[in-house]
């Protein structure tokens, strides 16, 4: 019997949260999400979690989600709310506190922002404002003011990347020079995770932040030099936060509602003033240039982990996706449905490429195939090393084999010359009646305003090419299936 205790995790479809929840789990503890949308976490299966379905807004349906429970993260928040989101973060949090006050719950874990002073913005004063009505639970609470989260996904460093990628000549407004901490995401991790068991004696509110004092102008730098991207950043001191905003709403259309939030609460420094964290955990923040390198590295390994499709949707099937984005990367997918075994529609892809072709267009390839090795690329000259078989690392043309998986998934990595890193992916799902179904999904993650420029240039040459070998992939199937009947 599992005597850990029993842990109630709202905002597990958040960024945060949604990290949060394997660590929780890994650890052994028994957790309860509590989601307004319990088919995102649909996904998920393990035996020390539950999903229940329940609203921060409405009191009495939280009953059940609190019943039993020993330690309650709040990790929600209204960031991305149309309407008053300081009054709808307030009447969450009060909900919040007095169903754990009526449940028992022992401990409140909240992670909110850094910021102090008269001028605070209405999200930090949002943010603190919930800290103190989860205290006045007389609950004992751990509040985290955090400073800027560096992570893949985290919207500062999204917003960051969206920046630096798409514009080779930036303006920069003074908000860029305030100065933060910024905290790599699994060192905010480490601290929620430990915040469980730490001892205390009373409610405290910790300050975590890196060891670096930066500004978001110097993450843009580091970010940029990371990539190996020359960007000219011009200071313009009289572009004023709502102006910004504006401008970043134009620049990264995602996130610019909750961008201009965020601008508005980034203006003054966001600094840790009081290093008790330091002493009360063993965690120990990461640099700035650690944190971002972790981050890109960590997407690519998420990346190539998770179905894309689940990362983008959980609800519903998604049978074609044209210029989606999923974090920096760029999706075009579609899907063909073929009566035959997981087998049959895996067979073509183990001779795809090399002397097999690609099922469309053979001539296509090999025009790009003659310009990459026209501008110092592999050229199509590797061909495939065997005919009907494919393992992990084997070259395909100007393709390499990242992963594979008999009869179920092939996954390509591009080491043609481009802006950008590119995989041509492939999906085989048995949906029962003898019938398979292949997805087909082409990633591009692009490298700068070029590489944006090179993927929306040559789309509809990718929509033809690609959509036209899925049908000859298709198209072969049938034709192998109808000679093994008569031959039968």
């Amino acid at each position: 019997m599992n005597t850990k205790p029993l842990i109630l995790l709202t905002g597990a479809t958040g960024y945060v949260g949604g990290r949060l929840l394997p660590l929780l789990l890994a650890a052994g503890y028994r957790v309860r999400c509590m989601a307004r949308h319990p088919e995102r976490l649909a996904h998920l299966a393990h035996p020390n979690l539950e999903v229940i379905e329940a609203d921060l807004c409405n009191f009495a349906a939280l009953a059940g989600a609190f019943c039993r429970v020993d330690v309650a993260y709040y990790l929600a928040h209204s960031l991305g709310s149309a309407i008053d989101f300081e009054s709808r973060e307030q009447e969450c949090a009060v909900n919040f506190a007095r169903a754990s006050r009526e449940s028992g719950v022992k401990r409140i874990i909240y992670l909110g922002g850094l910021g102090s002073g008269d001028a605070l913005s209405p999200h930090l004063r949002a943010r603190h404002r919930v800290g103190q009505i989860l205290k006045m639970s007389e609950i004992q609470t751990i509040e985290f003011r955090a400073s800027i989260i560096i992570g893949s996904g985290s919207l500062s460093f999204e917003m960051v990347r969206a920046l630096v990628d798409r514009l080779p000549v930036m303006i920069t407004p003074r908000w860029v020079s305030a100065k933060a901490q910024p905290i790599g995401i699994e060192d905010v991790l480490d601290y929620l995770l430990d915040a469980i068991e730490v001892e205390l004696d009373a409610s405290r509110v910790f300050e975590i932040g890196g060891p670096d004092v930066v500004a978001y102008l110097d993450i843009m730098r580091e970010y940029s030099k990371h990539q190996g991207l020359r960007r000219l950043m011009i200071p313009i001191p009289l572009l004023t936060p709502y102006l910004s905003s504006l401008w970043l709403g134009l620049i990264t259309p995602l996130y610019a509602r909750v961008g201009r939030k965020l601008i508005d609460s980034i203006r003054s420094d966001t600094l840790v003033l009081d290093d008790s964290a330091s002493k009360a955990f063993l965690c120990k923040p990461r640099g700035l240039v650690e944190a971002i390198d972790r981050a890109i590295r960590n997407e690519d390994e998420e990346f190539a982990q998770t179905r894309w499709s689940d990362a983008y949707s959980a609800g519903g099937e998604i049978r074609q996706q044209s210029g989606v984005r999923l974090g920096t990367r760029l999706i075009d997918s579609r899907s063909v449905t073929v009566k035959c075994n997981t087998q049959q529609a895996f067979a073509p892809l183990l001779s795809i490429g090399g002397e097999g072709g690609w099922y469309y267009a053979d001539w296509a390839w090999q025009i790009r195939g003659f310009i990459d090795l026209l501008i110092g690329g592999v050229g199509v000259r590797r061909g495939h090393s065997h005919p009907e078989r494919i393992v992990v690392g084997d070259p395909i043309d100007f393709w390499r084999v990242e992963a594979v998986e008999a009869n179920k998934l092939l996954r390509l990595r591009a080491e043609m010359k481009l802006p950008g890193r590119a995989w041509l992916q492939f999906e085989i799902d048995d949906i029962g009646n003898g019938v398979s179904k292949i997805q087909q999904t082409a990633i591009f993650d692009p490298l700068g305003l070029f590489g944006l420029l090179y993927w929306y240039g040559l789309y509809p040459i990718h929509l033809l090419i690609f959509g036209g070998m899925l049908r000859g992939i298709a198209t072969a199937i049938i034709k192998k299936r109808s000679e093994c009947e008569l031959n039968a």
